[in-house]
């Protein structure tokens, strides 16, 4: 391990200092970045599409709904008319035989036992009746 150390000497000359000064090229380096960041034009990463012109298909009807309400003691009521399982299996019929079949909203008492409600799902089911709904969940979410 050695060590540089002058001799000390009032009289000796200071060594002359071989390193290139750095701070200028550095300075120069960065003021060419900057141009260079500023004269590159803005990347716009824009995707081409081919939009259809002209005006859209007019929106379809709105589908038929039909309301089936099953109370707490098993009454089923089909656009608010008590029906008995024997209507409700006519009527589910009607339904599935037409050529846009309507939507079975199913709104459930809070307060029914559960096969009532399920035996409305499985007729519905059964008899093709393939869109159904179920109305009024936000009675049974407990606070």
């Amino acid at each position: 391990m050695g060590m540089n150390v002058g001799s000390g000497g009032e009289g000796a000359e200071p060594e002359v200092m071989v390193d290139m000064n750095t701070t200028p090229l550095i300075d120069v380096m960065l003021v060419l970045l900057i141009m260079l960041i500023i004269t590159i034009p803005i990347q716009t990463h824009a995707t081409k599409l081919d939009l259809p012109a002209g005006n859209p298909p007019p929106p379809p009807t709105p589908p038929e709904v039909v309301t089936v309400d099953v109370d707490f003691d098993g009454t089923i009521l089909w656009n608010d008319q008590v029906v008995d399982r024997q209507g409700l299996d006519a009527r589910i019929v009607t339904a599935a035989a037409q050529p846009v079949q309507p939507e079975l909203h199913l709104r459930p008492n809070k307060l029914v036992t559960y096969k009532y409600v399920a035996a409305v799902m499985a007729d519905a089911q059964r008899l093709g009746l393939t869109k159904l709904s179920l109305v009024g969940n936000e009675q049974f979410v407990d606070n």
